[in-house]
Order: structure tokens, then sequence, then C-alpha cells
């Protein structure tokens, strides 16, 4: 052949997207960069970052400045991975160390500086979730299964069939923060093991009772803590590196770890470097949860995090489903009056059509915030109808939401908190990455939908019009329609005496 630059020239290309998905652990950074081809995920690219950002997690969890620093210079670093990937290709998460941190605003006004890209901060049970997403994705599980994840500050537990988990569950103990309360004096001894054990027996027991309840065929591990336990447990025992390996084997794996002492000086066959100050405080939380949970045999699995935030970032399975069965399942649950929901939800849209170019407010996360707060704001009914603000925001704040992080959660936590009667200014939210002008848009929006539908039962509104100053807005009906609803004028009068108090008037055309 002459050429060999012309091999390919008569071959088709197929059209491939990439997607990424960046896990900013407590113990280590993970990027993975990969490409749908044939509707399968293919992994062009995998980075990870041993961080340890739990070490700087202070006992009053302000996260220390060094500890900052090596996340933001490890971000900067993995930014060039990233760039060519569409915005609504990736996704990145964060997870118990900046769950905890008092000062994880700063850290991401920091990140924003050197990494263009959003963080999300998750929750616990959220992030639970899509580890069961991510392990279940990437294998063929015939039967319900137990999934845990031991990172770095917290460990996730989740139970289910196919790709969904009926209980999430996320437990503040992980191998970074056991090194540090119970393996501080560098060494490993029967009694740092012991108290170690008992401890994470203790902080499971409530979990554990809940998890307990659920059958399952098979226990899957995933991540670091399992992965080294699994490699040094089957080179020892001449199996392959993926088969299932015993509750006792881990306990025999800590007493080889105790007789030798010091962690510097562990050589197992599997055990990388960077592993080994961990490793005997990671199989502290192993033995414990097979003792809470009964666990006789387990099974490692090398997806987890990263692969499930990659799954759902597919068109196919993206978040947007989750969020839908989420608010299906909170509006069963609390018998909400889907009817009226839906008639808010329009109303909304329909005054956020008339003004976001004025207000500034026309990206699509704007409309999605606001149209969850409308369909939701109240879930809090059917604990007492007085006072239902309350305790609709009550329910939001403090609810697992599958498919929403932790600011959104927040975010419209606050909207449904507000959207009638009395606005306390001094509650706006400010820790949140949204401008505090376009979240009191966002509230105006609500409220008045639900004033001009302070009839329930009326079919549907006629068509109003709406002009919008910085601070005022106007809204315009036929003269009729204040003739059939005789009460909307006395309700906008009062809606513009509550509006006052965060600098906004409201008026008729």
């Amino acid at each position: 052949m002459n050429n060999l630059y012309q091999v390919f020239n008569d071959n088709q290309q197929r059209k491939t997207e990439l997607y990424a998905a960046l896990d900013i652990g407590s113990n280590s950074f993970h990027l993975v960069v990969a490409r749908v081809v044939a509707d399968a995920f293919q992994v062009i690219t995998r980075v990870k970052r041993k961080v340890r950002l739990a070490e700087g997690l202070g006992p009053d969890n302000t996260l220390s400045q060094d500890a900052i620093e090596r996340g933001i210079a490890t971000l900067e670093s993995m930014k060039e991975s990233l760039k060519g990937i569409p915005p609504d290709g990736m996704r990145i998460v964060a997870t118990h160390t900046l769950r905890r941190a008092k000062n994880a605003r700063e850290f991401l006004q920091k990140a924003k500086l050197v990494f263009p890209y959003p963080i999300e901060i998750i929750s616990g049970n959220e992030e639970a979730r899509l580890i069961f997403v991510g392990v279940s994705s990437n294998a063929t599980f015939a039967s319900q299964r137990l999934v845990f994840d031991i990172g770095g500050g917290s460990t996730e537990f989740a139970v289910g069939e196919g790709i969904i988990a009926k209980i999430c569950k996320s437990i503040q103990m992980g191998c970074v923060s056991y090194q540090q309360r119970f393996f501080a004096n560098g060494l490993i001894t029967q009694d740092n093991a012991i108290r170690a054990i008992t401890a994470a027996n203790i902080d499971l027991e409530l979990a554990a009772g809940n998890l307990n309840r659920f059958q399952w065929q098979q226990v899957v591990a995933s991540s670091g803590t399992a992965k080294a336990a699994c490699a040094v447990i089957n080179n020892m025992n001449k199996r392959p590196l993926d088969a299932p390996i015993k509750a006792h084997e881990l306990t025999d794996l800590l007493n080889n770890c105790i007789q030798i002492q010091n962690p510097q000086l562990l050589s197992f066959i599997g055990l990388s470097e960077d592993r080994k100050s961990v490793l005997a405080p990671g199989l502290c939380i192993l033995i414990a949860i097979c003792q809470s949970l009964h666990i006789e045999e387990l099974i490692y699995s090398d997806s987890a995090l990263r692969e499930g935030v990659l799954f759902e970032l597919q068109p196919n399975h993206n978040t947007q489903n989750i969020r839908v069965k989420t608010a299906q399942s909170l509006a069963t649950r609390y018998d909400v009056d889907t009817n009226y929901a839906h008639k808010i939800l329009t109303t909304c849209m329909y005054i956020l059509d008339g003004v976001k170019l004025d207000w500034g407010i026309s990206d699509k996360s704007y409309r999605h915030l606001l149209g969850w707060a409308a369909l939701l704001h109240e879930v809090g009914l059917q604990i007492n109808s007085r006072a239902i603000q309350k305790h609709s925001s009550y329910v939001l704040l403090n609810t697992d939401l599958p498919g929403f992080n932790q600011e959104q959660q927040q975010i419209i936590a606050y909207l449904v908190r507000y959207h009638r009667k009395k606005i306390v200014p001094n509650n706006l939210l400010n820790e949140v990455s949204i401008a505090p002008d376009k979240l009191k848009y966002l509230l105006i929006i609500l409220r008045l939908a639900v004033v001009l539908n302070i009839n329930r039962h009326q079919a549907e509104l006629p068509q109003f019009s709406i002009k919008v100053g910085v601070n005022e807005i106007k809204v315009g009906f036929d003269q009729s329609w204040f003739e059939l609803s005789p009460l909307l004028l006395a309700d906008i009068g009062r809606e513009n005496a509550y509006l006052s108090t965060i600098d906004m008037q409201l008026s008729l055309l």
C-alpha cells in the first residue's frame, strides 16, 4: 500500500457524542470521559487524583485552606480533559466533605475562578442512588442486590432491582475519617481496630435496621476500599480478581495488618502505595458492615458514582425522568391536588415567558426551579392547611428528593416557603449560586401565579398582559374579569403590601 493515510478513506464514521462525569470525593477526584457508540458507553479517558479532601475537614466542619488549595489545583489540572464536551454532556458532583464543610461556598467560589464548570453538591442519599445506578447499569444482575460504597468521609448503601433503588442510606463514616479518629498514631493495633469496628457498628445501627427489612440475593461493594480488600484477598488465595470474598477473610486480612503494625510496611500484592494508610480503617468499616447486615460474601464492582452520573446523562436515562418520579411519589404520598398544581405551573410559565428577557431569567435552569416549586408548593397541605408554606418547605428541605442536588433542593424549598403571606427579607438565600435578584424574581412569579389562581376551581385564567421594570410588575385584565372575580382586586392589593418588603411593586395596567 502506497499511502497509509488513505486506509480509512472509505470507512463511514459513526456519529458519537462525548459525555463526562467528575466525582469530587472525600479521598479522590475521579473523572471519566466517554462516548456513546451504538447506544453503549465507551470510556476514552479516566483521570484519578488522590486529594484527601476529608483530611482537611476540622472538628468544626471547616475545610482547611491547604485542602481547598489541593482541591482547586486538582480541578484546574482536569479542566483540559473537559474541553470540547457540551455543557449538557457533563456533570460535576461533590460528595461528603463539601456537604459537611461550612465553608463549601468558599471552595466553590475559588473553583469558579479556574474551573469554568458548575459543581453540584449532592445529598448522601442521592449519592447512594447514583452509585446503585452506576453499578447496576454496568453489569447484569438477575436479582435484588445490596450495593455499598465506602468513601473517604461517608459510606453509602442502596438496595434494589434493575437500576431502581428501593432504599438509599448514607452514613458519616469513611476510610479517611476513621484513619484520623482511630489510627492517628500511625499504628495498626488490635485496640485501635476494635474501637474502630465498634464505632462503625454503632454508626450503622439505625441504617442497618432499615436495610435489614429488605431481602437481597447479592452484595456488591464498589470503590477503593472494596477494590483493595478484594484484590489483596483474592491474590492471597490465588483466585481471579473478580471472585467473591468471604466476610471472615476480611478479618483474617485485618489480623495480618495488626501483626505488621506499620501501614507503610504493608506489602500485599494488589495494594497500591497510596491505599496503605487507609486499608486498616477501611477493613474495620467493611467488617462492621458484614456484621451489622449479616453479610457472608460480597463481590467488587469497578463501577461507582461516576458511572451512575454518566448513565443518567444519556438522553434516554436523564435526571429529568428521575425528578418526574420524585414529584409523582410526593404527590401520591401527600395527596397533592395535581390539577391545581398544573394550573399554578401553567400560570408560572406564562408569566415567565412574558418577563424572562426583561428580568434576565431566560436560562432553562430558572424554568426548572420555578416549575418544580409550582408543582410541589402544596405538599404540606396534608399536614395542616394553616401555614401550609412552612409545612411544604419543611417537607421539601428534609425529604430525600432523588434527581435533585443539595442546592436545587434548598432553592425550591425557599420558593415554596415564601409563596404566600409574609416575606422575611433577612431569610433570603445567599449561600447559593443563583443571584439574589434572580431568586427574587422567581419568587414573585410563583406568588403572583398563586394570587391569580385564588379561585382554584376556575377552569382557566383569561389572557392577561404583563409589563415589568427592575422593581415593579404590572398585570392587565379585561375589566369584565374583575366583575367575575371581585376578590382579586383585594388580593392584588394585599400582595402588593407583601412585595413591598422586598422592594417590589405590584399594580394593575
